[in-house]
């Protein structure tokens, strides 16, 4: 493992941070009153465009997985369509596991479902640049020594500090405070996005403090 390899990462995940700054502040102005927590909705799907762009755009400089093989257009137009059918798959079932959670099943339905597609930009996205449509890769990366790279390493931090974040951030949501930010599902969508910027700080702070302990099949 190379100190160049971890820079490389942390700068990528800075990247990824700046995104979400982006789509916290530039459409406030191109768009009268817009807020975090008055356009909520809105926001999340700026968010998720800015963040789904910048993925993709790193996928595609960075490179960190990408195999020779196979690497016909017709391939690559399949391949594209495979991960979008998986990530509209990944908000679907989100949704319903947000429901079975206590989430209003006829009311809020849109706000249910944006939470949905937020959480799976942080989670499912990266999965798909760097693992593509490949369940097998998914299943061994999240299984316990499974991981071959650096990459995947912060695949798993980020993924599950997502989870995490946004589970804590449902906690506020039936105290008494009557803040704005307790309406359902905004603390959720914070706490995820909290998560997913603390899983990009640590996971390349952790790898680099590890560095010597941590040890690659194709390495």
């Amino acid at each position: 493992m190379k100190d160049s390899d971890i820079k490389k990462l942390f700068y990528t995940h800075l990247l990824c941070i700046f995104s979400i700054i982006l789509s916290t502040f530039i459409p406030s102005f191109f768009l009268e009153n817009f807020s975090v927590l008055e356009t909520h909705l809105l926001w999340l799907c700026i968010c998720s465009v800015f963040v789904t762009a910048v993925n993709l755009l790193l996928y595609f400089v960075v490179k960190p997985n990408i195999s020779t093989k196979r690497s016909s257009l017709s391939y690559k137009v399949a391949r594209f369509f495979k991960c979008c059918v998986y990530f509209l798959i990944s908000c679907l079932f989100l949704h319903v596991i947000f429901v079975l959670y206590g989430a209003p099943l006829l009311e809020l339905v849109l706000e249910t479902f944006l939470f949905a597609v937020i959480l799976s930009t942080f989670t499912i996205v990266p999965c798909l640049c760097l693992l593509g449509p490949n369940l097998r890769a998914w299943l061994r990366v999240f299984s316990k020594n499974g991981v071959t790279s650096i990459w995947e390493n912060s695949l798993q931090i980020t993924t599950i500090s997502s989870f995490v974040g946004a589970w804590l951030g449902a906690f506020p949501i039936p105290l008494d405070w009557e803040r704005p930010w307790q309406v359902w599902p905004i603390s959720c969508t914070l706490g995820a996005t909290f998560g997913y910027v603390a899983g990009l700080i640590i996971s390349p702070l952790w790898i680099y403090w590890n560095r010597k302990q941590l040890t690659y099949k194709n390495n």
